[in-house]
């Protein structure tokens, strides 16, 4: 009995070790997943979206833009949080074949514009002031919410804009333009009126690069289409509407960005590589020497995603007080609603599963013109054959 003791104290005292051992590693964990979760240092998300084109051979950069605000909203972000800048409306546009829809793709399965899209700045309010007021909250008081860019200093702000350009400027609608000057003095703005915590500027135009050269705000990333001297070509032309339906950088971006869920963990260093010079023919740049994390250590969901604050507690709470009467009041409201359909924008198939199949077969109808060109034949073959004489026996 005694050496049965002796055995079983050093037995109890191990186990009591990895015991400690099993709990200092689990909590170490939590602190690791906890630490993980903040520290980007952001508690919401918000995305400037702007189109600055007009006119229909300027689709691709309608579509450009909705592409993004889709995958956005798609990650997280709600509309009240998305600022979405249109300077043409293509849905509407007379020589859409198909109204209200626009495609990315010329296959026609994938439609951006989708049932829910909320356009905040429209045609002739898509200007330079406009956008410069959005960015630094100098607007006037009766401006809606939805037209307001309501950030903190804990907001994480992706702003992608898409348009004509050249080294060093943008064009808004063709009217005028906006510098890489007056946009690096908008961005310091933002910081010294703390609103972000973080920014993503993404620019899709010629010699992109050259808009984020005359940036000097800390914590800002610029990624771009183009360099300096190159341009920005479109991708996936279209005959039955005429014109080229994206650009070839955001068509890969998308593309990349339909594999990404709330949950991922890719990292920035996999959006730079998204288009190689292989794909896009023009060379896509990025800064980070502003930004104070590691790009590889910055998730894709924390600008294009969205994050819901959290507070933690301690404290018990009773869910089960009154739960009768929510749950009978609920069923009354359920009873009393009307069915809806269900919204379908988020479940339309992804790019990448269609961005390979073969467009499909269309009725054949013959060209304008035919049948009157036919007629036309036959006339002048029964004339040279049997000539004028014979027409008498037909009427």
């Amino acid at each position: 009995m005694a050496v049965t003791y002796c055995l079983s104290r050093p037995a109890t005292a191990l186990v009591a070790v990895l015991l400690l051992s099993f709990g200092s590693v689990a909590a170490s964990h939590i602190e690791d997943q906890a630490e993980q979760l903040f520290r980007s240092g952001h508690t919401n998300n918000w995305a400037v979206l702007v189109c600055t084109s007009r006119f229909w051979f300027n689709y691709r950069h309608v579509a450009n833009t909705l592409s993004v605000y889709r995958s956005v909203k798609r990650l997280g972000i709600p509309d009240s949080h998305i600022v979405l800048m249109l300077a043409d409306d293509m849905a509407c546009n007379p020589r859409n074949p198909k109204p209200a829809t626009v495609f990315s793709h010329k296959n026609m399965e994938l439609n951006v514009y989708g049932d829910d899209v909320e356009v905040d700045y429209r045609s002739y309010e898509v200007t330079v002031e406009n956008f410069l007021r959005v960015l630094t909250g100098r607007i006037p008081p009766s401006t809606p919410r939805s037209k307001r860019l309501l950030s903190d200093d804990r907001s994480n702000i992706l702003i992608y804009m898409t348009g004509h350009g050249g080294n060093g400027f943008l064009k808004f609608q063709d009217s005028e333009e906006i510098t890489n000057i007056e946009l690096a003095d908008a961005f310091e703005q933002m910081w010294q009126k703390r609103r972000y915590n973080e920014l993503l500027f993404i620019i899709d135009t010629c010699q992109g690069a050259s808009m984020y050269e005359r940036f000097y705000s800390p914590n800002i990333m610029a990624l771009a289409s183009s360099q300096v001297g190159e341009d920005s070509l479109s991708h996936q032309p279209d005959p039955a509407i005429g014109v080229h339906l994206m650009d070839r950088y955001t068509f890969y971006v998308l593309e990349f960005l339909e594999e990404i869920n709330p949950a991922s963990q890719t990292n920035m260093n996999d959006l730079f590589q998204v288009c190689p010079k292989s794909l896009c023919v023009s060379t896509p740049g990025h800064r980070t020497d502003l930004f104070q994390r590691d790009p590889k250590n910055v998730l894709i969901t924390d600008f294009f995603g969205s994050v819901r604050k959290v507070e933690i507690t301690t404290e018990t709470i009773n869910l089960q007080q009154g739960s009768e009467i929510m749950e009978s009041s609920y069923k009354e409201d359920q009873m009393d609603e009307e069915p809806v359909e269900p919204l379908k924008y988020a479940e339309q198939l992804p790019v990448a599963q269609i961005i390979h199949q073969k467009p499909k077969l269309k009725d054949w109808h013959p060209p304008g013109g035919f049948i009157l060109g036919l007629w036309a034949l036959i006339i002048m073959v029964f004339f040279k054959t049997y000539g004028i004489k014979h027409m008498k026996f037909i009427f």
